[in-house]
């Protein structure tokens, strides 16, 4: 049976008009709202195969949780694909289609970006400050556990304003460059050594509350359905894969995050987290103060799947005082009865970014990268 005779067969609609099937919009929605600004190869290839009714066809013929624009497009890049126009990389998905396709059915989008731990950073060392203790940390969705690290990279942390007088000023300017260098915060992890270490930088407005240290970290773990390992080759091949083109600084910083993590790999345990957290709850030192974090993960779970997780972190919080930083996108906010949980926050400010709630409230608007942190 061909691909458009079993969407037929299965009453669904998009058979007859597969460019405006839910799949088309969320390539679409990708490549118009996501992708622009950080990959203008991955927004024009996502719109590009928005349009595409074979190819969309194609697609659909994979599991619902297997046709994400990022999936598609890293298994492509693992396989060598180069930036280029559509139409070659279009020509590209015909000839290495059996391929992909195996990429995309056993692999999933386990992108581990340690950009991430600067958007987290604030909350962390908020807690720990408050809490007077160093943190356990508890990462679920954890890939290859490069975000349970925070102690160990550097942060830049620059005003919002600062960044615009620079960047319209430019380096001539020397007033401009000294004025944003007095609007820039950096922490540097204790007794590393200046290029060791990747240095995280991010964009910041608002109050945010900038630590004068990093936190201590005395545990660290994760939870992942199939956990990467930073020693095999051909894990650390799919993590580069999973960076989007035009972004080479992202690919030199995940190299020496994963290079920290090679030193001692963090522990992380195989499964389901609703299944596993309790118990690796349960492991963490009782004299840290315990932190569960997640970032582009909850959208991976379906409605009782996340209502039990909101339901075991209350029971954490209650039980062992645990704390609880969620960085997702509008997954976080939509619930299966059409409700938010934070009614107040205007979808459109969250389009292209992750709303940061600090147990259970919003505290930021963050870039998906950790490049950017709006405090609320």
């Amino acid at each position: 049976m061909s691909p458009t005779e079993s969407a037929a067969a299965s009453g669904d609609s998009a058979a007859d008009s597969p460019t405006d099937s839910a799949t088309a919009q969320w390539y679409r929605h990708f490549g118009s709202f996501d992708a622009p600004g950080s990959s203008p190869c991955y927004a024009a290839w996502a719109v590009g195969i928005s349009g595409d009714a074979e190819l969309i066809r194609r697609i659909d013929q994979w599991p619902h949780n297997k046709r994400q624009p990022l999936l598609i497009l890293a298994a492509a890049r693992f396989l060598g694909a180069q930036v280029s126009p559509y139409r070659e990389f279009r020509t590209f998905l015909d000839d290495r289609w059996t391929e992909v396709s195996e990429i995309v059915l056993s692999r999933s989008t386990q992108t581990n970006e340690a950009g991430r731990c600067a958007a987290l950073l604030p909350s962390l060392a908020q807690i720990s400050a408050v809490e007077g203790r160093p943190l356990a940390l508890i990462e679920v969705g954890a890939s290859a556990g490069l975000a349970l690290f925070p102690d160990r990279y550097g942060y830049e942390f620059v005003g919002a304003r600062a960044d615009a007088d620079a960047a319209e000023s430019g380096a001539a300017d020397a007033g401009a460059a000294e004025a944003a260098e007095a609007r820039t915060t950096r922490l540097v992890p204790a007794g590393a050594t200046p290029g060791t270490f990747p240095v995280l930088r991010c964009v910041t407005s608002g109050p945010v509350p900038l630590p004068a240290e990093i936190p201590r970290v005395a545990w660290r773990a994760g939870i992942d359905l199939n956990p990467l390992d930073v020693r095999n080759p051909d894990d650390v091949a799919w993590l580069e894969a999973l960076i989007w083109p035009e972004q080479e600084f992202r690919l030199e910083r995940l190299r020496q995050a994963i290079a920290i993590a090679q030193e001692r790999p963090p522990l992380l345990v195989a499964g389901d987290l609703n299944e596993q957290l309790v118990a690796l709850a349960g492991r963490a030192p009782a004299d840290a103060a315990l932190v569960v974090f997640h970032s582009a993960v909850m959208g991976y779970l379906d409605a009782g799947g996340r209502s039990r997780f909101r339901r075991t972190m209350a029971d954490l919080a209650a039980e062992r005082g645990c704390h609880w930083l969620s960085n997702e996108g509008h997954t976080v906010t939509a619930q299966a009865d059409g409700s938010n949980v934070v009614p107040e926050m205007d979808d459109a400010r969250l389009r292209g970014r992750f709303l940061l709630l600090q147990d259970g409230q919003p505290a930021a608007i963050t870039g998906p990268h950790g490049q950017s942190l709006e405090w609320l």
